[in-house]
């Protein structure tokens, strides 16, 4: 069975950065999709980065586009995000989420069947 394990989330000032991490287990044969979605209170999940494990592509939302880089890192089974210049909007429940990689062109989240239970980042002004 799948497992995703999200930390790295706190609060910090407007301009500041964070490192987040997904520590993933039960991966089976084929390649899989990760992501990292976003919700904010009062606002639907949005995609924020996803990779293919094992592809160099990555793919990013145009509000994260030059400030977040998603890393995987496969000794450690970990996919990373890393945050910079963050703002105040950016504020909000991360995830990690997984998916066979056939279905990874898409930031609709009923597409992933697999989810890690969140790491909240707040950025305050």
């Amino acid at each position: 069975q799948i497992r995703l394990v999200e930390s790295g989330g706190g609060s910090v000032q407007d301009g500041g950065w964070l490192r987040l991490s997904c520590r993933a287990s039960g991966f089976t044969g084929g390649r899989y999709c990760m992501a990292w979605f976003r919700q904010a209170i009062g606002k639907e999940r949005e995609g924020v980065a996803r990779l293919v494990l094992g592809l160099p592509t990555k793919t990013y939302a145009d509000s994260v586009k030059g400030r977040f880089i998603i890393t995987p890192e496969s000794a450690r089974n970990t996919l990373w995000l890393h945050m910079h210049s963050l703002r105040p909007d950016d504020s909000a429940m991360y995830y990690c989420a997984a998916v066979r990689a056939e279905v990874c062109d898409t930031f609709v989240p009923a597409a992933y069947p697999f989810w890690g239970q969140g790491t909240e980042v707040t950025v305050s002004s």
